[in-house]
């Protein structure tokens, strides 16, 4: 009986131990002390999300530390939907807004290692409507010369523009181009969306670009083209690109632009910050920030065309644990290859220099020059992203650590939970 008692208490904590192994759908799990962090330390963390949850600053929140390729924190604090009751868990879907830019990113060098283009191409060899872009006088759109103040641009927007906003097109809440592109109807993947990419992308390419490219670093709708030109370079929709070439072969299973309704109840309520204290779920309300208007609902209404490279996707922790191990395996993970060595090295390396006063960017993701300039603890090299929705991520090469906190909430008010997470989860490295 003695035995059997133990074998039943071996048994359940080994269930127990390898949970967290079926949430991280495949990424090793280990004790933290097993690569050198400190459970004590990262229960900082915990004690951080359950701060900010008590506080009424989010909802809710998971996050994920790993170091040497395996999972040492995975924990989940609050509520999925207030109202409802509806814990926080591991599992739940968030949507990740310009955490897509990477995943765009990775799918255009995926087709520029098979030889379909070079990245000092103009975009107009596959988009023509980008010929001979014009670009926007200094100045408020009404204090403009008659014929608009738009000039021809210094030259073509090229592919690695693109890839590292350098491009000249903006988002809607850039004062100077905001009313041309409200006027001409352009998204930003923040709403249901009638159209697909074909229609949006041919009408943004005639509009005219805050800058010249090349001459600035301009965070914009440079990834939503990227995301038409992966569709017109493979021949087939950018969901389904995505779908074949890099969620598939990295068992990304929940990771998708619209959500199919069995999956619909794990994805996470968006709340913004109430003026008086408190949170307001955000359901079907449609929210203007003057020139730029956004919804919670466009992962689930309506009519699924519109595939926003560059901020459309919803996803799990979990999945995009995947993706980060993929880039900081050098492309590779579980014996899937998705990008050369050779590939990733390019796509981290800072691109535009101080035409990026706060940080590097290299092609998708910002990259970290100098610890100075961040004015936190890292490593130089790191590179990584956020999202509209109060998520972000980090991949530190040199530590060889990856850091994931999701949460949904926007504007983020009082919230410190992204800014103060990545220091606690660097100061758990005890090795």
């Amino acid at each position: 009986m003695v035995k059997t008692r133990r074998s039943i208490v071996c048994c359940l904590g080994v269930v127990l131990w390898f949970m967290p192994l079926v949430w991280s759908q495949g990424l090793p799990v280990t004790a933290p002390k097993a690569v050198g962090l400190s459970q004590e330390r990262l229960d900082r963390v915990t004690a951080l999300m359950k701060e900010q949850v008590d506080d009424l600053r989010v909802a809710g929140a998971v996050a994920l530390v790993a170091r040497h390729g395996k999972v040492a924190y995975l924990q989940a604090a609050g509520k999925r939907d207030i109202a409802a009751g509806v814990p926080m868990k591991v599992d739940t879907l968030f949507r990740i807004a310009s955490m897509s830019k990477p995943i765009t990113s990775v799918a255009v060098l995926i087709l520029f290692e098979e030889g379909r283009f070079q990245l000092t191409d103009p975009v107009s060899l596959y988009i023509p409507e980008f010929k001979e872009p014009k670009v926007l006088a200094p100045g408020p759109r009404q204090d403009r010369d008659p014929n608009g103040g738009v000039t021809r641009a210094k030259r073509e927007i090229t592919i690695k523009d693109l890839l590292t906003h350098t491009s000249g097109l903006a988002y809607h809440w850039d004062n100077r181009i905001a009313t041309y592109y409200r006027d001409a109807g352009i998204p930003h993947g923040l709403l249901p969306e009638p159209n697909d990419l074909s229609v949006d992308i041919r009408k943004l390419a005639h509009l005219p670009l805050v800058h010249n490219p090349g001459e600035a670093w301009t965070y914009g709708l440079s990834t939503d083209t990227l995301g038409y030109l992966v569709e017109v370079v493979s021949g087939m929709p950018l969901d389904a690109f995505l779908q074949q070439r890099i969620f598939k072969p990295l068992g990304m299973k929940d990771t998708c632009f619209f959500l199919p309704q069995e999956k619909v109840a794990r994805l996470a309520t968006a709340y913004a910050p109430q003026p008086g204290g408190g949170l307001k779920p955000l359901y079907d309300e449609r929210v203007a920030e003057g020139g730029f208007a956004y919804c919670a609902d466009y992962p689930v209404k309506g009519p699924r065309r519109y595939f926003s490279g560059g901020g459309g996707l919803c996803s799990t922790i979990s999945d995009y644990a995947r993706f980060a191990q993929m880039l900081l395996n050098k492309g590779q993970l579980d014996g899937v290859r998705i990008l050369s060595r050779k590939t990733v090295e390019l796509m981290t390396t800072d691109q535009v220099g101080p035409l990026s006063p706060q940080c590097g960017f290299g092609l998708g993701v910002s990259v970290a020059r100098t610890l100075a300039e961040s004015g936190e603890l890292g490593s130089v090299g790191t590179y990584g992203w956020g999202g509209f929705w109060y998520t972000t991520f980090f991949v530190d090469p040199t530590e060889q650590m990856i850091g994931i906190c999701m949460a949904q909430l926007h504007p983020d008010g009082e919230a410190t939970l992204n800014k103060r997470f990545k220091t606690l989860a660097y100061q758990a490295i005890v090795d």
